[in-house]
């Protein structure tokens, strides 16, 4: 082994490091990119207070709000959603 060369077990342990690194780097973009990806369903949906019509891009939970567009019709585009809002009698 020469002056500059480093032991077999330090090489390893670079090469650990770095698949670790790289695992975690692909990890936090994975983790980034699935919200941007879920985001494809859209609802019109009513409070059930103040009777005023939404666009939301998750199904509502709470039992404030009720989805009110024709059938449960779940659209893929806000646009779309918004257009259907304005077929929707609750929301006129």
């Amino acid at each position: 082994m020469s002056h500059n060369e480093k032991p077999s077990w330090a090489r390893e342990l670079e090469e650990m490091t770095m698949k670790i690194k790289l695992v975690a780097a692909a990890a936090l973009v994975v983790s980034l990119a699935a919200p941007a990806f879920a985001a494809d369903e859209f609802y019109v949906v009513q409070n059930a207070k103040t009777k005023k019509c939404t666009v939301v891009d998750k199904k509502p939970t709470e039992s404030s709000m009720t989805v009110v567009s024709p059938a449960g019709a779940v659209y893929k585009t806000k646009a779309e959603a918004e257009a259907g809002m304005k077929t929707v009698k609750a929301c006129s």
